[in-house]
């Protein structure tokens, strides 16, 4: 793993982003490059057939995505809707999401059945559906996978998704500058689902900051489940068992409106609070700054109209502007970055409900 940025850089900044996918609502993702009027030059390394907003070649694009049944998936159909329309050239077919594995392998085939130009999936199951990403690669179908990851690079064209350790890295990050003057610092954590391989990164990368800072001791730590009731009943029983501490670690934005709801009731305001993904609830609550809740790391549901994005530069045959390569990457990990009160109005406009 490269290293870290200077923490101060990490905590504001969207360069760590191969292309800022949490900046899509400001300027298109794929911009073009200008061609060289001069016959008797050498072409300029950087001219290359890219993307750009001018109207191309049609494509299709097939989206399959599992159940919005959670805010953050629900905003990955959003942005991948709301992207698809700024194209002309782009006709999206899309899926009713399902987290049935049986279910979403059959709306997949029936995308590849159509023939779709290029296809994009959020599997409800990574591993479960790699032979359907397969299948649709050796018919001629190119795949960018999004997120939740196949098991083989044969299965998907592109990947693109967030860095789960990386929110935890950038938290505990966050939370150790904050607490690095204070003595016997003692933080806890609130996870998200223990049997998923996203939530042991997140812990992970929040463990592994915290070994920067040896005046921080992590004394607690319970996993709830993605969802307010969740966030409030783990919430509380964390308060009870903790009387004291200084810093709170949640994991996700949405199991983080139960946990703000406990610790109102508890009356607790004596530590200050890290949340995760990039709620507008939560990046309303830091801009009032009145309460426990002083920042949220990003984990951009942006990336399904980046996903978007490069699928239609695939079906158009082109790459990406600013690169030299002909091709897009084979693997796009986004940035998570911090917002506190100090940048949060420039992300404002990506949160989601």
């Amino acid at each position: 793993m490269p290293e870290p940025t200077p923490f101060t850089n990490r905590f504001t900044s969207r360069r760590g982003m191969l292309f800022g996918a949490a900046a899509v609502s400001a300027g298109t993702l794929l911009v073009g490059c200008t061609s060289n009027d001069s016959k008797d030059e050498e072409p300029a390394a950087n001219d290359q057939p890219a993307a750009d907003d001018k109207p191309g070649k049609q494509v299709t694009i097939g989206f399959a995505g599992p159940q919005a049944d959670h805010g953050w998936l629900n905003a990955i159909n959003d942005n991948a809707e709301s992207r698809a329309k700024k194209y002309s050239d782009v006709t999206l077919e899309i899926t009713e999401g399902s987290n049935d594995t049986a279910q979403q392998i059959g709306q997949i085939e029936t995308l590849i059945n159509k023939k779709v130009d290029v296809l994009v999936v959020l599997p409800a199951d990574g591993k479960a559906l790699t032979q359907v990403g397969l299948k649709a690669m050796r018919a001629g179908i190119p795949v960018v996978n999004l997120d939740r990851i196949f098991n083989t690079p044969q299965a998907y064209r592109c990947w693109v998704g967030g860095d789960n350790y990386g929110m935890g890295l950038n938290a505990g990050h966050y939370i150790g500058e904050k607490l690095k003057g204070k003595a016997d610092a003692r933080v806890i954590e609130l996870a998200g689902l223990d049997n998923l391989e996203l939530t042991k990164q997140r812990t992970q990368g929040f463990d592994d900051a915290l070994k920067n800072y040896p005046n921080i001791k992590k004394v607690a730590r319970q996993a709830a489940e993605f969802t307010v009731e969740s966030g409030q009943a783990k919430m509380a029983q964390l308060l009870q068992a903790q009387s004291k501490f200084d810093a709170l670690w949640n994991h996700d934005d949405d199991q983080g409106v139960g946990a703000l709801r406990a610790i109102e009731q508890a009356g607790r305001d004596d530590f200050l609070m890290v949340g995760g993904a990039g709620a507008l609830a939560a990046f309303q609550a830091i801009k009032q700054d009145s309460g426990v809740l002083k920042a949220t790391v990003l984990y951009p549901p942006t990336m399904a109209a980046s996903a978007i994005d490069l699928a239609r530069a695939l079906g158009q045959g082109k790459g990406v502007g600013g690169l030299a390569e002909y091709e897009i990457p084979a693997s796009i990990t986004l940035y998570s970055a911090v917002v506190d009160k100090t940048n949060v109005d420039q992300y404002m406009s990506t949160g989601f409900k």
